[in-house]
């Protein structure tokens, strides 16, 4: 009898322990998930990560300012050990910000599914988490070496730790990368230029100005201040061919100069397209309306919808306001009074069709009563998809009819 007790206490033991295992998982799990919706989800709309995201940005700011006012000497020496405290301070919080990035890598949706060494170490590959290293590491390092000047140099990628936190400068940096063949070989075509141009110069001009244009070398100088159109010049050709041969060295600088300006604006133009493309694109998935056309249908209409992000208490429609055009609930409620009482719409429903087919005006204000993403199409822009896309408008039509509505 007492042997059957204790083996059933030995179960109860270990179904208990593996209950508190579990547990303690769980809870791990839990906070780990959390950090990682503060530090890299919730952007803009979670309270918490609002306040790291101003921390860190913050903070980031503050250090390009020190280093800057460091290199002052009579800032340096009246604030050297508040300069010295501070970067104690910012180098802690990166690290451990670098340190919870690395941890909450198996959180990411394209991580979740690979051994954790792997993931984070995956992780740790990617440019932006090299930019947050190599923000702190140069300070570590200093203890092993005896001048770091030029170490201390790399405190500056703080400031592109800023591109984390702004959509325009992330977009860049992707169009740098995506196009970074083109810029390559735009890149190449100048140093093309420039050997060209100083080769010339150095066989047509050598003789004459042996100090400024005796070697390759020396008229490379004047080769990329005259490519890039700067001409500070110290040093200017004398020699009638060598006057022709600098004038089509600028005319040359003014093509191959303008090539990466136009690979990079005719990229940051495209990546700002494929965002617009993938927003409208979600928001139409929520609205049944616009979820049944096809992909055809739904190709023509995308260019003419307007995605609008409102707060609260916004006026969408004004009492007698022109029907000039019809809206698509994305997510959100919206409210508005009539004689029959209050109505509500929400997310899938569609409101102001009956007065922009009608060509009339709205009988009542709609006011948003929360965060709402709506798509607008403008009465102009239906009729000349009516225009070119009959059937398509048709189509709209006749959806819209079960939304038809008195405003």
């Amino acid at each position: 009898m007492l042997s059957i007790r204790t083996e059933g206490d030995q179960g109860l033991q270990e179904r208990t322990d593996r209950v508190f295992d579990h547990l303690r998982g769980f809870g791990r799990k839990t906070l780990r998930r959390r950090i990682y919706e503060i530090i890299e989800v919730g952007h803009g709309e979670d309270l918490a990560s609002k306040i790291f995201d101003a921390f860190i940005v913050t903070l980031i700011l503050l250090n390009v300012a020190a280093f800057v006012a460091e290199t002052v000497p009579a800032l340096r020496a009246a604030w050297g050990r508040w300069f010295y405290w501070f970067e104690v301070f910012s180098v802690a919080v990166f690290t451990i910000e670098y340190a919870l990035r690395i941890w909450t890598a198996v959180e990411v949706p394209y991580l979740s599914r690979t051994a954790p060494w792997k993931a984070r170490l995956k992780l740790a590959r990617q440019p932006a988490l090299l930019i947050d290293l190599f923000a702190f590491l140069p300070f570590y390092l200093h203890f092993f070496a005896i001048d770091l000047r030029v170490l201390r140099t790399l405190r500056l990628l703080r400031f592109l730790k800023l591109s984390r936190y702004s959509p325009a400068m992330y977009t860049l940096m992707r169009v740098l990368s995506n196009e970074r063949k083109a810029l390559l070989g735009a890149g190449l075509l100048l140093a093309t230029a420039l050997l060209f141009s100083a080769t010339l110069m150095y066989y047509v001009e050598g003789d004459a100005q042996p100090e400024k244009f005796g070697s390759v070398p020396e008229a490379a100088w004047w080769a990329i201040a005259t490519l890039t159109t700067v001409g500070y010049g110290d040093a200017t050709p004398i020699t009638a061919l060598g006057k022709v041969i600098g004038g089509i060295t600028m005319i040359t600088g003014l093509c191959i100069l303008a090539l990466p300006v136009a690979i990079i604006s005719t990229g940051f133009a495209q990546e700002l397209q494929r965002r617009d493309f993938v927003v409208t694109w979600s928001l139409m998935s929520r609205v049944p309306l616009l979820a049944r056309l096809d992909a055809k249908e739904a190709a023509e209409i995308m260019p003419l919808l307007q995605a609008h992000n409102l707060p609260p208490h916004v006026e969408v429609i004004r009492k007698g306001m022109p029907g000039d055009a019809m809206y698509f609930i994305a997510s959100g409620k919206l409210e508005t009074h009539t004689g029959e009482g209050q109505k509500t719409y929400a997310a899938g429903d569609v409101f102001g069709v009956g007065a922009m087919l009608d060509d009339g005006v709205h009988d009542v204000a709609i006011v948003t009563a929360s965060k709402c993403r709506l798509l607008k199409l403008d009465r102009d822009d239906f009729h000349r998809l009516a225009s070119k896309q009959p059937h398509i408008a048709s189509h709209i039509r006749r959806l819209a009819s079960d939304f038809r509505d008195e405003v």
